[in-house]
C-alpha cells in the first residue's frame, strides 16, 4: 500500500486515477468511501455539511481494506488526516498483513495551487481561505508524515508542479528508486 498526501489541489487524487489507468493499483478514497457508503447516519452527517467522527471513517475504510486485503497494489488518498488515525492505520494494516511501503507528499507552490482552484470556479476558493487550508493541512498531516516515518514507512516528498504526466514521472522515479516495481 502507498499512501498520497497533499493540501487541496496538489493533484493528490489525479495521480491516484493514473496509478489505477496505468499501473492496474486500486484506488481507495476516503472520501469516495464515505459518499458511496449505505450507512444512513454517514449520509445523515454529510447532508448537514459535519464532519463524520473517526470511528465510521475507520469501520468504512476497514470494510474496504477487508475487501481489498492482501492485495499489494493499493493506493489510499484522503487518509489519515489525524495521528490517532495514523497509528490506527498502522496496526489494521499490520493485522491485514497489508505493508505500507510508502507515504507521497505532493508539494504545489502557491502560485499554481491558485491557478488550479481558481479552474474549479468555486467562490470559496479566495487566497486568504487557499492559504488557511494550507496553513491547516500542514499542521495536521507533517506530524503524520514523521509519525509513519518513525513507523518505517518511507516518506517522499514529491514535486507536485507541471502536467499530470510530469508529476506522475516523479511519482514512478520514486517507484523505481525504491524498487517498488
Amino acid at each position: 500500500m502507498i499512501l498520497f498526501f497533499g493540501a487541496a489541489g496538489s493533484g493528490k487524487s489525479d495521480q491516484a486515477k493514473k496509478m489505477v489507468d496505468n499501473e492496474g493499483w486500486f484506488w481507495i478514497s476516503t472520501g469516495q468511501l464515505l459518499r458511496d457508503t449505505t450507512d444512513p447516519e454517514v449520509h445523515e452527517l454529510q447532508q448537514k455539511g459535519a464532519l463524520v467522527p473517526i470511528e465510521k471513517v475507520n469501520q468504512v475504510l476497514a470494510e474496504a481494506l477487508d475487501k481489498k486485503a492482501p492485495a499489494e497494489k493499493l493506493v489510499l488518498d484522503g487518509y489519515p488526516r489525524q495521528i490517532d488515525q495514523a497509528n490506527w492505520l498502522v496496526e489494521n494494516c499490520a493485522s491485514r498483513n497489508i505493508k505500507i511501503k510508502m507515504a507521497f507528499n505532493f508539494n504545489v507552490d502557491m502560485k499554481e495551487l491558485l491557478k488550479r482552484m481558481d479552474l474549479r470556479g468555486r467562490s470559496d476558493d479566495t487566497p486568504e481561505s487557499i492559504n488557511e487550508r494550507l496553513a491547516i493541512y500542514h499542521k495536521e498531516i507533517d506530524p503524520i508524515l514523521e509519525f509513519l516515518s518513525d513507523k518505517g514507512v518511507k516518506v517522499v516528498h514529491v514535486d507536485g508542479n507541471g502536467t499530470r504526466e510530469d508529476v506522475h514521472n516523479r511519482v514512478m522515479a520514486e517507484f523505481e528508486n525504491f524498487k517498488l516495481i
